[in-house]
């Protein structure tokens, strides 16, 4: 998700997506730990995406 998407989006909208982002990384991590995934970039992908929305909304309660 890139940050001009991310910049566009609600509040609730932000909170709902950085929940369900969380929860997909934590899956993933679990998966990892057990058997190595195919793409173990998407975790780096996950994490970034994690940071991008929780700064944004960081930023709009600095406003």
């Amino acid at each position: 998700m890139k940050q001009s998407e991310i910049k566009e989006l609600a509040l609730v909208d932000l909170n709902e997506k950085l929940v369900s982002i969380q929860k997909n990384y934590t899956d993933l991590k679990m998966a990892h730990a057990i058997t190595p995934l195919e793409n173990p970039l998407q975790l780096r992908s996950l994490r970034r995406t994690v940071a991008r929305i929780a700064t944004e909304l960081t930023k709009r309660e600095l406003q």
